[in-house]
């Protein structure tokens, strides 16, 4: 029973620790995060969605618009809307439409948090923290819960990854990858709390 129960408290402390607990002060500038800010004019991409046991597929438009707002648009093949979203320049966003079945607050606010983390806009270079292990750099942005980790090799000119994330272990991880005039070919979402998963590859350039 005491080697069950110091068994237990050891896995607590483990499942606790902070997967972030090792990295070191570094030095990074914003202006070399800068160049990984993916360039979206107009972009669509073949969209895979699995969100709690439901598929989804079809393609998702990304454009922006004459007020320099981003508008996402997710659809079936049909033209079916699954979701149409707004980033307007000044942080706001709004919901324009949304499928019933995707229509709940949280799986709204993750979508909202997702995507922002990959059009890397209006993050506060004031507080960014620049922080290193042996082999990759974190450009780290506090959020008002959590914070955007833009995670790059040591001589910076490669995007390992990016993570949504609270003090102690990532939310979700994304890779954007083979960057084409500014556009990643490929974005990947990947859910560590729940089966939440989205993938997008790009069908034209």
């Amino acid at each position: 029973m005491r080697y069950l129960l110091s068994s237990s408290c050891l896995v607590i402390l483990l499942s606790c620790a902070s997967v972030y607990k090792n990295l070191q002060p570094g030095k990074g500038s914003f202006s070399d995060l800068q160049k990984f800010k993916p360039a979206f004019s107009v972009a669509l991409y073949k969209a895979d969605v699995d969100v709690v046991g439901n598929h989804l597929s079809g393609l998702l438009l990304m454009k922006r618009m004459p007020d320099s707002s981003m508008r996402l648009v997710f659809s079936n093949e049909m033209g079916f809307k699954f979701f149409d979203f707004e980033f307007a320049k000044d942080g706001a966003f709004k919901v324009f439409s949304i499928t019933p079945k995707m229509n709940k607050k949280a799986v709204i606010k993750t979508l909202r948090k997702d995507f922002e983390l990959v059009l890397m806009e209006n993050l506060d270079s004031a507080k960014m923290q620049v922080r290193t292990d042996s082999s990759l750099v974190y450009y780290t942005f506090p959020q008002t819960k959590g914070f955007y980790h833009y995670i790059t090799n040591t001589r910076v000119d490669k995007l390992i990854r990016m993570e949504r994330a609270s003090k102690r272990k990532p939310v979700v991880q994304v890779i954007a990858q083979n960057y084409i005039n500014g556009i990643p070919d490929t974005i990947g979402f990947t859910h560590t709390k729940f089966n939440f998963t989205i993938g997008l590859k790009r069908l034209e350039r």
